[in-house]
Formats: structure tokens, C-alpha cells, sequence
């Protein structure tokens, strides 16, 4: 058991690194290892446990920024210009009431604020003091229906060929106390390359779950049907989808 966690979470790691995460990636053997163990993973690790926070005095005030380039194009560029003041988070699906929200309305919900690490698969982590509106809450406010399963959030960023990113959680993992719509991060509004306005924030899993520019939230009851079915953009390139830490 311990080996199988092992070497799913080792392989994990190197996934992002360079030609030997190339190789990995590639590699059927390697593959099937990691689709054996995610399961194993996420039932023996799962998100019952509250990721560690920090110290004020451990923030690293100069976050590195991780995945693709903030977007480029004239919807996002114009956001940027209007300091989002046009953004609209939707979030629809298997819910009881849709909403459209906007930034002010986010910003005028309850807030938590958590200093907490993340922990890029590429082999590097930062710790950041983020800010923002608790997942779980909002789930709360838009009520789910009983068909509904995972939570899937959509970006407005894309691979350079027209592939949006996206990713999604199971509702135990939507519910986390710790998984955040963060909006700020060290006491400053989250700027572009840091995902502006709005990203997720899961401290309790690798830094590829806390996806960038949401624009809209889908509830829904499977993912099986969504780009490759895997649950999220690097997942359907290989990476596992539970990336617990």
C-alpha cells in the first residue's frame, strides 16, 4: 500500500519536469501505476485533513507565478482595461438556483483568509496568503440538486491553439473548509498573471487543481463527456485527477 503511494505521488512530481516527466508521461507502465493508486489515494489521504497554514512572516511576497500566460485576447484584455468591472461569474448546472455574479458581489460575501502553501507539480512551492470566498459557501447559496456529483470550473485561458483550460472537483472536495474562489493574494487584488479576478484555490492538492481566470462554474452529475473526459486539462494529458498532497 505504502509503495503504491509512493510511487503514484513520485511519479506525480516529476510529471511536470522537463524530458523525464516527458518520458513518464508517455510511458503506458507509468500510466497504469498512477490510475491503479488514484483511487487508493484518495480514499486512504482524501481532503479530511485541513492543509497546514502559515505565518504571516512566511509569505513569500514575490509569488512565482505558475502555469500558461495570463490571456491575451480582447475579452480578457478588455476586462484587464475596465479593472473587470464587466466580469460575471456563472455558475449553472445541476443547481437549485443559477446565479450570475459579479466581482463586487463576490467581494461583498463572506471572506477567509489562509496562508497556505502551493505546491507546483513542476517540483517548486511558494507559500501565499490568499483571500477570497469559501467554495462550499457558494455551493450553499445556489443549492445542488441530488443528480449532481462534480463541480467543474471553466477558464478563460487556453493552450494557444483554442483548448480552454478547465478542471473540477468531487462535492467533498468542493466542500473542503479550505478550498477558496480567492480573489486576493497578499493583501492585494489577484493580478493577471496570478489568475485575476477570480481562481480556485485548493491547498490540499498540487498547484495544477487551483485553476486560473474561472469564468464559470458547472455543476454537473459526471465529466465522462467534457473535452477528454478525464476531469480536467492536464488530467486528459495524462496527470492524475486527484492530486492530493
Amino acid at each position: 500500500m505504502r509503495r503504491r503511494l509512493f510511487l503514484a505521488s513520485a511519479a506525480s512530481a516529476l510529471a511536470g519536469c522537463g524530458p523525464i516527466g516527458s518520458a513518464l508521461n508517455n510511458n503506458d507502465n507509468v500510466r497504469r501505476i498512477l490510475a491503479s493508486a488514484e483511487g487508493l489515494n484518495h480514499l486512504l489521504i482524501g481532503t479530511r485533513g485541513l492543509a497546514r497554514e502559515y505565518r504571516e512572516n512566511d509569505v513569500d511576497r514575490h509569488f512565482r507565478v505558475n502555469g500558461f500566460a495570463a490571456p491575451s485576447d480582447t475579452r480578457y484584455t478588455d476586462l484587464v482595461a475596465r479593472n473587470f468591472a464587466p466580469y460575471r461569474l456563472f455558475v449553472e448546472g445541476a443547481v437549485e438556483r443559477p446565479a450570475i455574479f459579479s466581482l463586487a458581489q463576490l467581494r461583498r460575501m463572506p471572506q477567509q483568509t489562509q496562508i497556505t502553501r502551493h505546491d507546483c507539480v513542476e517540483g517548486w512551492s511558494a507559500i501565499g496568503k490568499w483571500s477570497g470566498v469559501p467554495l462550499g459557501g457558494l455551493l450553499d447559496m445556489v443549492g445542488l440538486r441530488n443528480d449532481a456529483r462534480y463541480v467543474v470550473f471553466r477558464c478563460m485561458d487556453n493552450d494557444g491553439s483554442g483548448n480552454l483550460y478547465y478542471e473540477s472537483l468531487d462535492l467533498h472536495q468542493a466542500s473542503h473548509p479550505q478550498a477558496l474562489l480567492a480573489l486576493r493574494l497578499n493583501d492585494a487584488p489577484l493580478d493577471p498573471d496570478h489568475g485575476a479576478p477570480v481562481r480556485l484555490r485548493v491547498p490540499t492538492q498540487l498547484g495544477y487543481k487551483s485553476a486560473k481566470w474561472v469564468a464559470r462554474i458547472e455543476v454537473v452529475g459526471s465529466f465522462a463527456t467534457i473535452a477528454g473526459g478525464r476531469g480536467g486539462y492536464w488530467e486528459d494529458q495524462g496527470y492524475e485527477w486527484y492530486a492530493g498532497i
